[in-house]
């Protein structure tokens, strides 16, 4: 059965990795499948509310990291929510050089993993 996946990802600097995400997504051995994604919308109450919704509804969230991800407040605010919710998330390298920011309210813990399609199914699948 495939993991629903939740892609958390900044807006304005990120948006063709996560097209590149959903992509894999529909290859035909991928073990997730995308339930959601960031919408760009003002972070209000009912904005965070709508994104508590989809994100209680996934199995794990994928956070993808660029070069601003530490300035991007919806990252942070899903981010913040998929913890208080108690979801698996893990944080996936964007960009190719390693010149990427975890979000500001990860925890000091959290890898940041090489984003690779062998790396990905085993994330997914919780080797992390």
């Amino acid at each position: 059965m495939k993991q629903k996946a939740y892609i958390c990802f900044d807006y304005d600097n990120d948006f063709e990795l996560k097209e590149c995400l959903v992509g894999q997504a529909k290859n035909p051995d991928s073990p997730f499948e995308i339930s959601d994604i960031s919408i760009k919308q003002e972070i209000e109450s009912k904005w965070k509310d709508a994104a508590r919704r989809k994100i209680s509804q996934a199995d794990v969230v994928i956070v993808i990291c660029g070069k601003h991800t530490d300035t991007a407040k919806g990252v942070a605010a899903e981010l913040s929510i998929t913890q208080e919710e108690g979801k698996p998330y893990f944080l996936l390298q964007g960009r190719k050089d390693g010149n990427v920011k975890k979000p500001a309210n990860a925890s000091r813990t959290d890898k940041i993993y090489n984003w690779t399609w062998n790396n990905l199914k085993l994330l997914i699948k919780g080797a992390r």
